[in-house]
């Protein structure tokens, strides 16, 4: 690994001292200028540095054409020297990697905005001419495919170890690929669920990640192609390889398996040994990282994120470093980011509370740094103010971690506060520089940040202790009695108090205006999902390995009580509790906070009275990357905090600015709320399925006899149900053989679904020489269908599970908890159009009825599509144990010709 990751600050080294609530400090010296809003938000002018392998070349990041682009220069040359190796004009690069052998910058760009990314290669050549650019080649060259670049081989440079989600779009298969051809060879294939790999320094796949069915996960040994699990945690575990050791055999790995607090062990997978290489001392927080010799392969540090990151030398080398790099930067946050192959050059990266950051070259030798640039040099520090790191008690005595930062010259009593969620929620809050956080401080508001539970790096009881407590549980309680806590320390003003968040701090933001409304005085809410299901169902297909996490920190969508209890935690189901002006910021192509249930939200709102301001950005997704739309914002958000807690306010705008905040700003009246089917229809498509009792299903035999009537004429059908238990791959399914009986000859229709949810994984039917073969995942249909020899492939993508039609979706319904005026939506997937279709269903009634087997007593459901096409049906099914289908009515879909067609039960 060339990249040291290593990050830690440099104040505290042997201890995190904890601040107290005297600010007095805070008030030395005349209230701080205000400061443009547009110094706080500006793109830095240089970032993300690396220095090349060989020490030759420095590559750093910096606008061209509007937009961040590659440059490099010769690392004894100026940075006026350098010259620009790519000149995008639409989106960023992303993200770029040295190759090993110096030859090559490696980039992954997305140039459709779909969010799949192609990895290119550029050489660091100078330019023929003035405006020139070196050529880039496309090395994957691939349409809606998601490369992810997995490894940079120390030993093997050139290749690099991709993953790309071409075959399925829910995993990753592993290539090398070769970068001056651009070949890829299969490494593996990735059929078992694998979420993480494992590569050595030679670019060898040594071992696998996967979650487990039980919400662990547990480490997997390649040996060929065969998969054997060496180390497994469990649901509330985690842990992370982060290198092999220089023996080749064991490895260095973080984990908290039987404790609390993640440490550092070296693992011998030949034999289980684990040996405790680094924890805590103060046993306070995880384990945050170690910092290796890529000459030596020695350990060279340890580093624990505390109030401040302490750091722990382990050789006498590295503690001459660490004294050279203080004398340097003095109080700073530090990030080693890259060095030489040689170790003797490394990039280091320094920045604290007040200062976005510098970058030095720092020579080992020599111990000479060397500032190479600052990122933000029109920001002046000293018009900054600290970051204080507190603590304070939540409600039942846990002890929340947080940071509080004040207006400079003013004292901390009584002022304005605005209370900062961070985003995830699984992560945390450092002691670092923020631009909103300094530019609401010089706004004149106390800026609160808590570490709330659910939070990352205290543990994992600290972290697990806020699974499932969303909006009215601990996650939001902790926020609030933060609030309470600077209120009774006179710090904060009871009547001044606002809630902003950014995503899962917007959730936060509405939640905190919904369940405890008497407590802010104005919120605002950017990104913000008002609707936790909405977000559990928008969970991208590239991240469904981890989708148990979800289940288990949020919530499980097929489990009824949790379904319900996510309901009564989404802000979007109690707004008519919002009583305090509300700002919201949307993006109109989000699919996390989806914008019709925003409307609704905002229609309903403005409908009783509320003040509510809606911003929406209609070219976005969930991140605004506009840095024009994202500056009009921010001006939306100071104004709007201005009127209703009474901040500073920079009145001026640019002509630019102005017109883009109107073009983005929503009159209110004009929302219309949406009407409820819309919102019925979307559930319908992209909500959590109705749950099901699979399990409770018993095997049998079921004849029935199928009349059907089309255009004046009648077809006979016998027909048998046929449903057994079995296993597909080692796991438990039904398997629903239907047989069908005609004059024209006969159907066989198999249905394999999940014992215990229903869900379809397998279909295959044949009449004759037709067959069709289908293979259901949760987020793709592959399959195959051939007519008279010839086959035609079939590949249909999921923004949602489905159930499956026919007689599966006959079996799903009669495990649904059926009761007289229930009534649900879903999905399927139609074989006779090849699509979604998304369906409402209601049981109507309870009915007595006499079929050819006999009278029963069932109940009548009716089925109806909900995409304004024909096909209604009438089921009947038993409304005992046994759940047996009794009778259809169908009318058939327009495509069929029309017609009826009546099924009824002959034996049992």
């Amino acid at each position: 690994m060339r990249n040291l990751s290593a990050i830690f600050f440099i104040l505290g080294i042997l201890s995190g001292c904890r601040s107290t609530l005297d600010f007095t400090s805070n008030t030395d010296g005349p209230i701080a200028p205000l400061i443009d809003r547009e110094v706080f938000f500006e793109a830095p002018v240089y970032t993300h540095a690396q220095i090349s392998p060989d020490g030759q070349f420095i590559s750093f990041q910096k606008k061209s054409n509007g937009i961040k682009n590659i440059w490099v220069k010769r690392r004894n040359e100026p940075l006026e020297s350098s010259w620009p190796l790519t000149a995008d004009t639409i989106l960023s690069v992303s993200d770029y990697y040295w190759s090993r052998d110096s030859q090559y910058i490696l980039y992954t760009k997305d140039i459709t905005s779909d969010g799949n990314y192609n990895v290119y290669a550029v050489k660091p050549e100078e330019p023929d001419s003035l405006h020139s650019i070196p050529p880039s080649e496309n090395l994957t060259n691939l349409k809606g495919v998601r490369t992810q670049i997995y490894a940079v081989p120390r030993y093997d440079p050139g290749y690099i170890i991709i993953g790309l989600n071409e075959r399925d779009h829910q995993h990753h298969d592993v290539y090398r690929l070769n970068l001056k051809t651009g070949n890829k060879e299969l490494l593996i294939q990735n059929n078992q669920n694998i979420s993480g790999w494992v590569i050595d320094e030679s670019g060898n796949i040594r071992h696998a990640v996967r979650q487990t069915s039980d919400g662990g996960s547990e480490i997997l040994e390649l040996s060929g192609s065969n998969l054997e699990r060496i180390y497994k945690v469990e649901a509330d575990e985690s842990f992370k390889i982060i290198r092999y050791h220089k023996d080749y055999e064991r490895f260095f790995m973080i984990t908290n398996k039987n404790s609390n607090l993640s440490r550092l062990v070296l693992y011998n997978p030949n034999n289980g040994e684990e040996l405790l290489i680094d924890d805590d001392p103060e046993g306070k927080v995880d384990f945050g990282g170690a910092i290796f010799s890529d000459v030596t392969q020695d350990l060279m540090a340890t580093y624990y994120f505390d109030e401040r990151l302490r750091i722990y030398p382990k050789d006498d080398g590295f503690k001459k470093d660490l004294k050279n790099i203080i004398n340097s930067t003095g109080e700073a946050h530090i990030n080693i980011g890259s060095q030489t192959d040689d170790d003797d050059i490394w990039l280091i990266h320094a920045n604290k509370d007040t200062d976005p950051g510098s970058v030095y070259l720092y020579y080992r030798k020599t111990g000479k740094m060397e500032l190479l640039y600052k990122t933000h040099p029109s920001l002046i520090s000293e018009h900054l103010t600290s970051m204080h790191p507190i603590e304070y008690s939540a409600r039942d005595g846990m002890k929340i971690p947080a940071y509080l930062t004040l207006p400079g010259g003013i004292k901390p009593n009584n002022l304005p506060l605005v209370v900062y969620p961070h985003d995830g929620p699984w992560s945390r809050d450092y002691w670092e520089y923020d631009p909103i956080v300094q530019f609401l401080a010089n706004r004149g508001y106390a800026v609160l940040q808590p570490n709330f539970r659910g939070s990352t790096g205290y543990g994992k009881n600290f972290l697990n202790s806020g699974n499932k407590k969303w909006g009215t549980g601990s996650l939001q309680h902790d926020i609030t009695d933060g609030v309470n806590f600077l209120i009774e320390e006179g710090i904060a003003d009871p009547d001044r108090v606002g809630i902003f968040g950014i995503s899962y701090g917007g959730y936060a933001a509405l939640a905190g205006l919904s369940f405890t409304p008497d407590l802010y005085a104005t919120g605002v809410s950017v990104g913000g999902p008002s609707n936790i299901i909405s977000l559990i169902n928008a969970i991208p297909a590239y991240w469904e390995p981890l989708r148990q996490m979800f289940d288990e920190r949020v919530g499980d969508l097929e489990t009824p009580e949790e379904v319900e209890a996510l309901k009564n935690q989404s802000p979007f189901h109690s707004a008519d509790q919002i009583k305090a002006p509300l700002l919201i910021i949307q993006d109109a192509n989000d699919t996390r906070a989806l914008k019709a249930e925003t409307d609704k939200l905002v229609a309903d709102l403005y409908d009783k009275g509320n003040i509510v301001e809606y911003i929406v950005a209609e070219d976005a997704g969930h991140n605004y990357s506009d840095h024009k739309t994202r500056l009009a914002y921010i001006a939306g958000t100071e104004r709007f905090l201005s009127e209703h807690l009474g901040g500073r306010l920079q009145k001026h705008l640019s002509d630019e600015l102005e017109q883009r905040l109107e073009e983005i700003k929503i009159d209110v009246y004009s929302v219309s709320n949406p009407d409820d089917s819309d919102l019925i229809l979307r559930e319908a498509l992209t909500g959590p399925l109705p749950p099901v009792s699979g399990n409770k299903l018993k095997s049998s035999k079921l004849g029935y006899v199928s009349l059907l009537e089309n255009q004046g004429q009648s077809l006979e059908m016998d027909v048998t149900r046929k449903l057994i238990k079995a296993n597909l791959n080692g796991e438990p399914i039904w398997r629903l053989i239907e047989h069908a009986i005609m004059p024209q000859g006969e159907i066989i229709d198999t249905i394999d679904v999940r014992r215990d949810n229903l869900l379809p994984v397998r279909r295959n039917t044949q009449q004759g020489s037709t067959t069709l073969n289908l293979n259901y995942s949760s987020s793709k249909i592959d399959g195959i269908i051939t007519l008279s020899g010839q086959s035609t492939p079939l590949s249909a993508n999921l923004h949602a599970p489905v159930y499956a039609d026919g007689s599966g979706l006959h079996l799903t319904i009669s495990s649904m908890p059926l009761q007289v005026n229930y009534r649900t939506t879903f999905r399927i997937y139609d074989v006779m159009s090849l699509e979604v279709k998304p369906m409402a269903m209601e049981v109507t009634d309870i009915e007595t009825i006499v079929v050819p087997a006999g009278t029963f007593t069932a109940y009548k459901i009716e089925l109806t599509p909900m995409d304004d096409e024909t096909g209604n049906q009438t089921i009947w099914i038993t409304n005992d144990d046994d759940r047996k289908l009794i009778r259809i009515m169908a009318i058939l879909p327009d495509e069929l010709g029309g017609g009826s067609i009546v099924t009824e039960l002959i034996s049992e």
